[in-house]
């Protein structure tokens, strides 16, 4: 069973969800879960720049589109159910060249067979990186 909050989830996500997945490229990691809210963190390096030498807005996207979609996961019966994201939407807001982000995603809407998600991109400081809006559709297996 799949724990639903705290250490304990962090510590599943990263064991169970994260190998062998573009999470890996991206070394993408979960660091924090609480009252339906999910976070993780990408290291911002030459590994997801683009040709200027800032985060590239396709890596900004694949983070946010990995902590959204993990979130729904937790969120439906798995042996009943999976999820894909259908829409993902965001705005760059600011550069960045190295250091950490930090993307939060956090439920507008969970219902049956959609979930929505607002999710925050900041880096160490709180500063604002990116906002995104990502919709799932829950499917039965």
């Amino acid at each position: 069973m799949i724990p639903k909050t705290g250490q304990e989830l962090i510590d599943y996500l990263n064991k169970h969800i994260i190998d062998n997945t573009l999470m890996t490229t991206l070394a993408i990691k979960f660091v924090k879960a609480e009252d339906k809210e999910l976070t993780a963190q990408m290291p911002v390096n030459s590994a997801v720049h683009q040709p200027m030498g800032l985060l590239h807005g396709g890596a900004t996207a694949a983070l946010a589109e990995s902590v959204g979609s993990t979130a729904s996961h937790l969120f439906v019966d798995p042996k009943q159910f999976e999820v894909r994201g259908i829409e993902l939407s965001i705005n760059h807001l600011r550069s960045k060249k190295s250091g950490l982000i930090y993307a939060t995603a956090k439920p507008i809407h969970i219902g049956r067979t959609t979930h929505l998600w607002e999710i925050v991109i900041t880096d160490e400081q709180d500063k604002l990186i990116a906002h995104a809006k990502l919709t799932n559709i829950v499917l039965k297996k």
